[in-house]
């Protein structure tokens, strides 16, 4: 198999070779090794191979799940597989190892995937780009130079890339929506409540965050999602299911859905032109689906509400690095973290309980402010990202011009203007790849949903995804280009 060939396939594609075969995961986890020789040195998207999953793979070892054999990456993020490094894209944790497994590995590893390697991410996953000090910057596949966006830049970048068919991501604040903007991917965030991040703690983020992949097609990330959303012993709550597999409703048109449309600015940051007619004509492909779609958004002042609710994020941030830094015995400093990264760090030593239950009123009163759109609408639909990709250097954590006057300004509005509510609501969001940009950006449309209904983005990106494909679009760094 070449790397064209290779590349052709999604992820549920190259599986059913295994099942028919026609490969063999070791050969699978050999093409993804000569793919990332290939163009990962022009798009930075792989910081580690696991050479006991590709030269020395026990095919044995490999899971019966619909995904079997398929290459795959992990995000350099919390850690997953008992012994692997996790760096978190900082040099403070250089050379740090993994505890324990989590449920999410051990149901990553059922579901088949070949996990043989690390994906890039910004430090600590506090950027929507994939940019750090210690392994350098992720490019989008389309522009070298560019974000790949982030935090799961480095994911979204080697699937749209070729390198692999799907990767790990994570979403606190947009980051597997963001990337999926800026690389031309599908990014679905999945409900709060829907996947385990047992063992070792209960709700990631205060609720905020989630975990799923990075696809090129809605039917993988229907299909690992139902590898995935599988309740643990233990888990803290449990959400509503459908009645059919999430991957079933790939292929149910959906009923008759009340969306509303906005392009209006959430935390003032202006939508390129372009942007904001792929989103107008989304809408008007919705409504000729028979679909009620009019236009409207919710009420939500998203800085001064983040701005609030951001001292979740950094209360204990000092004790998390200080614990990082007794296991590697390396010291805190700007020798050892980015300069915003820093900033936060000396901003969490002063915060006091009374700031963390200020900020948990904040989220609250933001969460139950955004939620009354839904009490109208079945579906939000918006732009994902304000802007198409931007060059590295402009949203990074290295910069030196940003402290915690204007971080929501500089580092977390540009990208996250559009994604963020959903964490906050803790509701279904997913990023598709609908249209480009004058500039040879792809601009990522996003549709959200109530809580639990997953199934219901996946019917509208399934009809979308026919109406408007995307498969067979090439970027400039790609496989088949080499």
């Amino acid at each position: 198999m070449n790397l064209s060939e290779y590349a052709g396939f999604d992820a549920l594609g190259l599986a059913a070779l295994v099942k028919n075969g026609d490969v063999t995961p070791k050969e699978l986890a050999e093409t993804a090794k000569a793919a990332i020789d290939a163009i990962d040195g022009e798009v930075g998207a792989v910081v580690e191979t696991y050479d006991d999953r590709i030269a020395g793979l026990d095919e044995a070892a490999c899971g019966d799940g619909p995904f079997r054999g398929v290459p795959f990456l992990i995000k350099d993020v919390f850690g997953h597989e008992k012994g692997r490094l996790i760096e978190f894209g900082s040099r403070l944790c250089q050379g740090m190892t993994v505890d324990q497994d989590t449920h999410f590995a051990e149901l990553l590893r059922a579901s088949g995937v070949n996990i043989l390697g690390r994906s890039n991410a910004p430090e600590y996953s506090m950027a929507g780009t994939a940019e750090n000090a210690i392994y350098g910057n992720t490019s989008t596949p389309w522009k070298k130079g560019y974000s790949a966006g982030g935090s799961t830049g480095g994911g979204a970048a080697a699937v749209v890339a070729g390198i692999v068919p799907i990767a790990h991501g994570t979403d606190i604040a947009g980051s597997i929506r963001i990337p999926a903007s800026y690389c031309g991917g599908v990014g679905l965030k999945p409900s709060r409540g829907r996947m385990s991040f047992g063992p070792g703690i209960d709700e990631h983020g205060f609720g905020l965050a989630a975990t799923l992949v990075q696809t090129k097609t809605v039917r993988d990330a229907a299909a690992m999602l139902d590898c995935l959303a599988v309740p643990q012993t233990g888990d803290p709550f449990l959400i509503p299911t459908p009645d059919e597999p999430f991957a079933t409703y790939a292929g149910i048109p959906a009923k008759k859905l009340k969306i509303g449309w906005s392009v209006d600015t959430l935390m003032g940051v202006p939508v390129d032109s372009e942007v904001a007619k792929a989103v107008e004509e989304t809408a008007a492909l919705l409504s000729t689906m028979g679909h009620d779609v009019s236009e409207a958004g919710p009420a939500y002042d998203g800085i001064e509400a983040v701005r609030k609710f951001a001292d979740l994020w950094f209360f204990g941030f000092d004790l998390r690095l200080e614990m990082y830094a007794s296991k590697t015995g390396n010291k805190i400093g700007l020798d050892t973290l980015e300069p915003v990264i820093q900033k936060i760090y000396e901003y969490s030593l002063g915060l006091k309980t009374a700031d963390f239950f200020a900020a948990t009123g904040a989220l609250n009163t933001a969460r139950r402010q955004l939620a009354r759109f839904y009490d109208q609408y079945d579906i939000w639909l918006s732009p994902t990202t304000a802007t198409v990709s931007v060059p590295h250097g402009t949203i990074n954590l290295g910069r030196t011009d940003v402290d915690m006057r204007n971080l929501v300004e500089e580092i977390l509005a540009p990208p996250c203007q559009f994604t963020i509510p959903h964490n906050i609501m803790g509701t279904p969001a997913i990023s598709l790849p609908l249209a480009m940009h004058s500039s040879n950006l792809p601009i990522g449309i996003q549709l959200g949903a109530r809580p639990a209904k997953e199934h219901q983005l996946i019917q509208l990106a399934s009809a979308l995804e026919e109406a408007l494909p995307w498969i067979d679009r090439i970027p400039p760094l790609h496989v088949s280009n080499v």
